[in-house]
C-alpha cells in the first residue's frame, strides 16, 4: 500500500489552485471545497466568510511542502 499525505489549502479561486496542482508530480487526488466560515453547507451562491479552499492527497516521496 502506497504510503500518502493530505493537504488542505486555501488560495483564492479553487479551480484555478486545483488546475495547478492536480498535474504535478506525487498527486493523487483533489478535491475543492469551502472551509472555515459560517454558512452551514456552503454553496457558489451563498459561502458567507468560508473560504475557498483544495485539499490534495500526495504521496511524500514524490512531493513535500517545500
Amino acid at each position: 500500500m502506497m504510503n500518502t499525505e493530505k493537504a488542505i489549502l486555501a488560495g483564492g479561486c479553487f479551480w484555478g489552485v486545483e488546475e495547478l496542482i492536480r498535474h504535478q508530480p506525487g498527486v493523487i487526488s483533489t478535491v475543492v471545497g469551502y472551509t472555515g466560515g459560517d454558512v452551514p453547507n456552503a454553496t457558489y451562491r451563498n459561502h458567507g466568510t468560508h473560504a475557498e479552499g483544495i485539499e490534495i492527497v500526495f504521496n511524500p516521496e514524490e512531493m513535500s511542502y517545500r
